[in-house]
């Protein structure tokens, strides 16, 4: 699995769709057709992105259109924003402004494609994908400058317009 496979899954299981379950049940049909092999690949890549994109910038961002964001919103943040697929994703590491062009508060979280990978995995090997996957080893803090609500009005005054 490689990084192009892996963005064209994701763009195939989206199909543009804003259904966060529509989209993974799509996915896990795509990913039960691959080998054991290639779904740990799958599984690894996300881990990546994930880390990849632990930053406070985009958790701003998070903050903001969500209302409030703990850390497991967060997380469920940048599943969306990986769900939105690989132009959408690079863009929002680019500019984390653009990480909520598509966001809506109730619609910008995507918990259930972290598990898409087990069902498909466990299938074909009888073992827990989180036995063999890559640990998602985040720093102790996200990457970049730290912020306080009373900052986020300075760093992001038009998406704090736009979400109120």
């Amino acid at each position: 699995m490689d990084k192009p496979q892996f963005w064209r899954l994701i763009e195939a299981s989206s199909n543009k769709t804003r259904n966060c379950d529509k989209q993974v049940a799509k996915l896990e049909k795509l990913l039960d057709k691959l080998s054991a092999e290639e779904i740990l690949g799958f599984e690894n890549i996300f881990t990546s992105l994930m880390r990849d994109s632990y930053r406070w910038d985009l958790w701003a961002v998070a903050y903001i259109v969500g209302g409030g964001c703990l850390d497991d919103g967060f997380e469920y943040f940048r599943h969306w924003l990986i769900a939105q697929g690989q132009t959408y994703f690079e863009a929002a590491l680019q500019n984390p402004e653009r990480a909520a062009d598509a966001a809506r508060c109730e619609e910008a979280e995507c918990e259930a494609i972290r598990y898409a990978t087990r069902e498909p995995y466990e299938a074909k090997t009888g073992i827990d994908i989180c036995e063999v996957a890559d640990a998602p080893d985040y720093a102790e803090e996200p990457v970049g400058q730290p912020w306080s609500e009373e900052d986020l009005e300075v760093l992001f005054p038009r998406l704090c317009k736009k979400f109120g």
